[in-house]
């Protein structure tokens, strides 16, 4: 068992390393980048604005909730929420959605071509799949997790703000006011940082259970489940590490 998790430490270290150098030579290959750009980010964008959405209204309402019962009032939930926002919600809840979205259709597309030995024909041809494959993906999941960090938070802060003027009584102005003493243009800086580190460990986790996936339809439905798995404990743990880092900064 140790000898197999260190199996899989090693290849996947080699994955990465060779991923990373992949993506920073050329040639660049354009019209695949832009179609996982879209596959990524377009695709995705519906789906996280909603669920952000809902995840900064329940945010507001909740907080709303405890400052009365422990302070007797809300005056400082539209602060808390914003940093909340900014700091953790907008980027790991934009990158759980990505992953189980965009991380489950790249193992399974890329499991798909290895039991297919779609792989295997690529190498025949001269063709390095990891640079065929998974650097276009890496890089696209990078610029686009930036991307929607960035949508996210925004998006995050305005259904706060329309929560909080339907339901706790500020206005807009009151709610920027109140927000300004808790965050800053370094929040969301270091939350498209975040977005952008995060997109890059999804393509990585999900070829590397592709190019590891079994025979058969099983093995496929492996290969996603554990791609959405690895990836989801990945961004947990990137997560917490970026955040201790980051308090230094502030």
């Amino acid at each position: 068992m140790i000898r197999n998790a260190f199996d899989h430490i090693f290849s996947f270290s080699y994955l990465a390393a060779r991923s990373f150098s992949a993506a920073a030579t050329p040639p660049f290959r354009r019209r695949d980048l832009a179609k996982q750009i879209y596959f990524v980010a377009g695709e995705s964008l519906p789906i996280i604005v909603l669920c952000v959405c809902a995840a900064a209204m329940v945010t507001i309402i909740e907080a709303s909730f405890h400052m009365k019962l422990v302070i007797q009032n809300d005056s400082m939930v539209p602060g808390f929420a914003a940093m909340l926002i900014l700091r953790e919600l907008g980027a790991v809840v934009m990158a759980l959605l990505v992953t189980s979205r965009a991380g489950a259709g790249m193992a399974a597309e890329v499991g798909t071509m290895k039991i297919t030995e779609q792989v295997e024909a690529l190498q025949m041809l001269g063709l390095d799949p990891i640079r065929f494959l998974v650097a276009p993906r890496l890089i696209a999941c990078t610029i686009a997790g930036a991307i929607l960090s960035l949508i996210a938070n925004l998006v995050c802060l305005l259904a706060a703000m329309g929560v909080s003027i339907v339901k706790l009584g500020y206005t807009a102005g009151l709610f920027m006011e109140m927000s300004r003493p808790f965050i800053t243009g370094q929040d969301l800086v270091f939350a498209v940082i975040k977005g952008a580190v995060f997109g890059a460990v999804i393509p990585l986790f999900s070829c590397y259970c592709g190019l590891r996936c079994r025979p058969g339809a099983e093995g496929v439905g492996l290969a996603t489940t554990n791609a959405v798995v690895s990836s989801s404990v990945a961004i947990i743990v990137l997560d917490f590490l970026m955040s201790y880092l980051m308090s230094y900064f502030y």
